[in-house]
């Protein structure tokens, strides 16, 4: 086929936006509702366990709520390229959970559990 013809099958890399977007926002939800409630688990804690907790817990929340921003720019910009560069649009959509995946495990181990 000649360089100049367009490939006349359809572009079906929206499906992998579709299940990167069912499967990123629940989990998304889940590890941004789980890291809000963790501060619970240090409710019967003594003084200098809990500014040990505190202090680990600030810095983990910071970073799990910009990996949770990160992966949702990650699945929009899936989303965005999937017409134009269908390959990249693919890459994104399978990095989108993991992003999500990665910002948990990195919150669980920054905080210091009591």
């Amino acid at each position: 086929m000649p360089d100049n013809v367009m490939d006349s099958r359809p572009q079906r890399t929206w499906i992998a936006s579709l299940i990167s977007t069912i499967v990123t926002l629940p989990l998304a939800f889940f590890a941004l509702v789980f890291g809000a409630l963790s501060p619970m688990a240090c409710d019967a804690c003594e003084e200098a366990e809990a500014h040990r907790f505190d202090t680990s817990f600030d810095s983990a929340w910071t970073v799990l709520t910009v990996g949770l921003v990160l992966a949702l720019i990650t699945l929009v910009t899936s989303w965005a390229l999937s017409r134009q560069r269908p390959p990249a649009a693919l890459a994104l959509a399978v990095l989108a959970p993991g992003v999500v995946f990665f910002a948990w495990v990195t919150f669980m181990a920054l905080v210091d559990w009591p």
